[in-house]
């Protein structure tokens, strides 16, 4: 399983990444799409909406369960992948390469999990 430095974890299994654009880029782990198993769906993510931090933001369904996608941090969604709608099993084969959606964001990502942190979290929960 991958943990990439670079990224930011929550403990509901979101990654964060801060894009060149100065948004927050948002997707699921590399652990999140192995425990769900094979991605049928990822959608209602409504770009627009201003969401606080642990609201849902969208939702992805698999052959075996449905989960909420949370958001990361306070901000505004400004972007959906809709590339996703169609190919929602591109967060199977490479959960680090597909964000969900993107935010606008002052609130800062310091709270947030480094991947040491949020792999201990994973194999906690094992």
């Amino acid at each position: 399983m991958e943990f990439p430095d670079q990224l930011k974890y929550t403990p509901t299994h979101e990654w964060v990444k801060q894009g060149d654009d100065g948004l927050i880029w948002v997707g699921i782990t590399d652990a999140a799409q192995d425990m769900l198993g094979d991605l049928v769906f990822v959608g209602d993510v409504k770009v627009g909406q201003t969401l606080k931090a642990g609201e849902t933001a969208g939702v992805v369904e698999s052959v075996k369960a449905a989960s909420d996608i949370y958001a990361p941090v306070d901000g505004e969604v400004v972007a959906f992948n809709e590339t996703l709608e169609a190919e929602p099993q591109k967060l199977n084969s490479g959960p680090y390469d597909a964000w969900i959606f993107k935010m606008k964001t002052t609130a800062p990502t310091d709270g947030l999990l480094n991947a040491e942190k949020y792999r201990a979290n994973v194999d906690a929960a094992k």
